[in-house]
């Protein structure tokens, strides 16, 4: 939702902006979901509180030589990409991107899905992140800021002497148009309910 939203702000005003308010009514959702609330209704609470299961995927994640990214699915549906300039930078985050989207599995796991996985799937999100509408921006610090979209995926980038140093991709579950992101945005679960 944050990539999302930090998409149309700088192709509308050229500001890196995200509706925060929106950020938090998310994680307060979450934090109730996970039975995780507290005064501050900071996500560290819930990341302690699941820490276990949070603990559980990271036993089943490793990097093999040279990697420098990953595709992540959850209930067999790709759902984002992080990939580094360099294995030694992908290396020092691979912990804190695979608890990121193991907090995300843990909250949308749904037992009747059959999750397995698919290159098929994998090859067609490269695909669509590949044919993304690119834009460029100076970017905050040194680099390039790019910004991609498509109705399939948002994502972004930072580029540096003709290098991409990061790239996340996420994809669109309701294959989202490209016109200003709603503050209040249902959860992935929650659609694919509604939709059935």
């Amino acid at each position: 939702m944050k990539a999302q939203q930090v998409n149309y702000s700088v192709r509308l005003s050229g500001n890196f902006r995200s509706d925060q308010s929106a950020i938090w009514d998310e994680i307060s959702a979450k934090a109730s979901r996970r039975e995780a609330e507290s005064d501050s209704m900071a996500m560290a609470e819930i990341y302690r509180k699941e820490r276990p299961a949070i603990d559980d995927y990271l036993k089943n994640f490793a990097m093999v030589d040279s990697q420098i990214g990953a595709i992540f699915l959850i209930n067999g549906k790709v759902v984002g990409m992080d990939c580094f300039g360099k294995p030694e930078t992908f290396e020092k985050t691979f912990n804190k991107i695979v608890e990121s989207y193991a907090l995300v599995a843990i909250d949308w796991y749904d037992s009747k899905v059959e999750s397995k996985r698919s290159k098929t799937k994998v090859n067609n999100f490269l695909k669509t992140a590949n044919d993304a509408q690119l834009e460029t921006h100076p970017s905050v610090g040194l680099g390039t800021d790019c910004r991609l979209n498509s109705n399939k995926c948002t994502g972004f980038a930072l580029s540096h002497e003709d290098q991409v140093l990061h790239l996340s991709v996420f994809a669109r579950e309701s294959g989202g148009k490209k016109t200003k992101p709603s503050s209040r945005m249902q959860r992935f679960s929650s659609r694919r309910r509604t939709r059935m």
